[in-house]
């Protein structure tokens, strides 16, 4: 999670790392801190809190220095507290270290460390690497050695940024966690991700395990831990500066939910053949997938709900298929060979779990493919193939038009794979007129919805309750994810044949249970629906406006006729607007929900 800055150029540095920074709060925010190196030493400044306090903490500052690292964490080892915030030195402040993911034989290095004197301020597994470094520099090794000793010790996953007084350098390292380069003409940068230099650069190279950088204002010198040279490809970003700014939006996952027509329109964009009705995929050979015979979906949270509702539609196509949480891809997962296909779905392409698991299905035989956001990520780069879902930079914690673009993906996929195996897809003309209609059909929703009046009306309410069938069982799931997520209030989806087989008994009064319709037995959808209102639960009927439900249920959130494939994206995007009015309504922190972070880099 965490995310790390640095830059190396002409001028003061400050002020690009507090920009970094700020682009990357979304990967954590506990706590922040910047070191610079002033020609004289290496300045520090660091604070527990958000982003804002360390801010206030250099106003009035004279703080300079052409080469500077920064951090923003979300805490693993230590809470957050300003002796365990980032950047740490080591025995002598010559030495500063930013870094990101777990060191777990720390205890081990410490240990060790503490033998030969050195002593420890913070509770943080990344202390160790300053120290480590400071005792290989001490013992006469030059700095590029020592580091690149320093983290050949290392157990774990981490990205790793380091500066060492009196040099104009950064060296970085990573083994499981993002580490990218921006170049522009001025200097270097280096970050977790690439928002957190979007308005400097958009040329970048993506750093990969095992990589050492030494980053100098005129460059970057790239190898690998034995010190051979290694090449990585200069890329050019295609995300616009504008779009990782809220613009007129109170908040990013508002701006984010609006997006959602664009973002679904530029997944589509060239993926159908309109003549024929069928999902063409160009990034794939026409036959590519004959000789699948199953498919495994491999996702976490909110990724893990578009997996199961592609696995939903794979078996409605004929394709044996399971969605399956990566972070339980272990041992007991089902069996894979050369015919199984196994996709892994991740927005950042940098889930740990979600790669854990994609490198077992490798290695277990089975083809890989992975449905991400971000190109040049680690999933693009381990998978065998891979496929886009264009959805723009998602800066939200809570995930919302990914989600939406995902499912999209997934549909698509599902035709084309039951095509190419021979199967008679009953997807086929239904879903290309379903998705052409869709991001159409979005904006009615957002111009017109009820989502407000509903979280006022239903708000103090002690639990709130989602529930649907098929397809819709994923949507009451994420419904329920994203209204947990943004307000801190109690949340269930359920599948809604399940509500009388235990949940009943927490339905009262103060538990609106929100109903998904697609299209797909609604009637038995009602019947629960029915049940809990039996029991004075009020029930909010996700569904058109001539449907039966509105008789019955006590609040209605229109959406419009569509058919199942796309009728439960429809619904989403209602459930993302609740959850946000009703989060607003507590004034929480939508963008940055508590004990959270955008990108789970971590087992």
């Amino acid at each position: 999670m965490c995310g790390i800055i640095g830059h190396v150029g002409e001028g003061n540095a400050i002020d690009a790392l507090l920009t970094g920074l700020e682009n990357l709060e979304y990967r954590g925010y506990d706590s922040a801190g910047v070191a610079v190196q002033n020609g004289s030493g290496i300045e520090i400044r660091k604070r527990s809190g958000r982003l804002s306090e360390l801010k206030t903490s250099l106003l009035g500052e004279q703080l300079e220095g052409e080469v500077g690292i920064g951090h923003t964490r979300w805490s693993t080892h230590g809470p957050p507290t300003d002796e365990n915030a980032h950047p740490h030195t080591g025995a002598t402040d010559d030495v500063a270290v930013v870094h990101n993911g777990i060191v777990e034989n720390y205890a081990e290095l410490r240990e060790r460390l503490r033998e030969h004197g050195h002593e420890f301020t913070s509770d943080t597994d990344t202390e160790v690497i300053p120290h480590l470094i400071g005792q290989y520099v001490a013992e006469g090794m030059a700095t590029e050695a020592a580091f690149r000793r320093a983290v050949g010790e290392l157990e774990g996953s981490y990205a790793v940024a380091a500066m060492v007084s009196d040099e104009r350098a950064i060296y970085a390292a990573r083994q499981g966690s993002p580490l990218v380069v921006g170049v522009e003409d001025e200097g270097v940068f280096l970050a977790s991700d690439v928002p957190a230099f979007l308005e400097y650069t958009d040329t970048v190279a993506y750093l990969e395990d095992g990589d050492v950088a030494v980053i100098h204002p005129g460059g970057i010198e790239l190898t690998d831990l034995a010190g051979r040279s290694v090449t990585r490809e200069l890329r050019t970003v295609d995300w616009d500066p504008e779009q990782t700014a809220k613009g007129t939006y109170d908040h990013f996952m508002l701006k984010e939910i609006h997006e959602q027509p664009t973002a679904l329109a530029q997944t589509v964009e060239g993926r159908v053949d309109r003549r024929s009705g069928a999902a063409t995929l160009a990034e794939f050979e026409p036959g590519d997938f004959a000789g699948i015979d199953r498919v495994q979906l491999i996702a976490c949270g909110t990724s893990y709900h578009a997996a199961l509702y592609g696995s939903l539609l794979l078996n409605d196509a004929g394709v044996d298929s399971r969605a399956l949480l990566a972070n339980e891809y272990g041992d007991r997962s089902p069996p894979v060979d050369e015919g199984t296909l196994v996709i892994a779905v991740t927005q950042s392409g940098e889930t740990a779990d979600t790669l854990s698991a994609l490198r077992r299905a490798t290695a277990a035989g089975a083809r890989t493919l992975t449905v991400t956001n971000v190109v040049g990520s680690t999933a693009t780069r381990i998978a065998d193939d891979r496929i886009l879902i264009r959805a723009g930079p998602e800066i939200g914690v809570a995930a919302t038009k990914t989600f939406s673009s995902q499912a999209v993906v997934l549909a698509l996929l599902a035709d084309r794979i039951a095509r190419d195996r021979g199967d008679d897809s009953p997807l086929g003309p239904t879903l290309v007129s379903a998705l052409k209609a869709l991001p159409r059909q979005i904006e009615r929703v957002l111009s017109s919805t009820d989502a407000g009046a509903i979280a006022r009306r239903y708000h103090g309410s002690r639990s709130y309750f989602f529930i649907g069938r098929g397809l819709g069982y994923p949507v009451a799931l994420e419904g329920a994810l994203k209204f947990k997520e943004i307000t801190y209030e109690h949340a269930e989806g359920f599948a809604a044949g399940e509500l009388k087989h235990g949940p009943l008994a927490l339905v009262t009064p103060e538990t609106p249970v929100f109903a998904v319709f697609t299209g797909e037995e609604d009637a038995r959808t009602l019947k629960s629906a029915e049940e809990a209102a039996t029991r004075g639960a009020p029930i909010v009927a996700l569904c058109p406006a001539d449907h039966r439900a509105t008789a019955v249920a006590d609040a209605h959130l229109e959406i419009p006729d569509a058919p199942p494939e796309t009728a439960g994206l429809l619904a989403n995007v209602g459930l993302q607007l609740v959850s946000y009015h009703a989060a607003d309504l507590l004034e929480r922190p939508i963008d940055k929900p508590r004990n959270l972070a955008k990108s789970v880099t971590v087992e």
